[in-house]
């Protein structure tokens, strides 16, 4: 065989080699192995100057209320007047609260009955909040991604 028939029998099996990775790749996708959905705890985030230090996603128990909980740390360097949370899918929470610096409040926001156990809540967060003594709206944004616990 000459050096040209090498060549070519060379890049034929390299080729077959080629399509039965991506074919595994495929099957492998195909049945979720890389859906990162199945390995990936929840997370759930908003702008400074607030963090989120714990969060949860309940759906309803029996009580008729499905909701979110939320405890926000005040991260900034003042106090604060937390005016509204809200919870795009969910709902919102309004009432001032006060929230000095380094300090934690947990905020419940109600979802109705619309929470199935097991499914992946993603909802964005807008936290409306004003300077103690000002009257000027300040907002922090951020997103949940959670799993739906009961």
């Amino acid at each position: 065989m000459n050096q040209q028939g090498k060549t070519k029998e060379f890049f034929m099996h390299l080729g077959g080699a080629i399509l039965v990775a991506i074919l595994a790749i495929g099957i492998l996708a195909y049945f979720g192995i890389f859906s990162s959905g199945k390995y990936i705890t929840g997370s759930a985030v908003v702008n400074p100057p607030f963090y989120v230090d714990a969060w949860n996603v309940q759906a309803d128990t029996g009580s008729g209320k499905a909701g979110i909980v939320l405890e926000l740390k005040n991260n900034g360097k003042e106090d604060y007047n937390i005016e509204s949370v809200s919870v795009s899918g969910c709902g919102s929470y309004s009432r001032a609260i006060p929230i000095t610096k380094d300090s934690l409040l947990t905020i419940s926001i109600d979802c109705g009955t619309s929470l199935v156990v097991d499914e992946i809540f993603k909802g964005d967060v807008m936290v409306v909040y004003r300077k103690i003594g000002s009257s000027i709206d300040l907002t922090s944004l951020g997103e949940i991604d959670e799993k739906i616990t009961s």
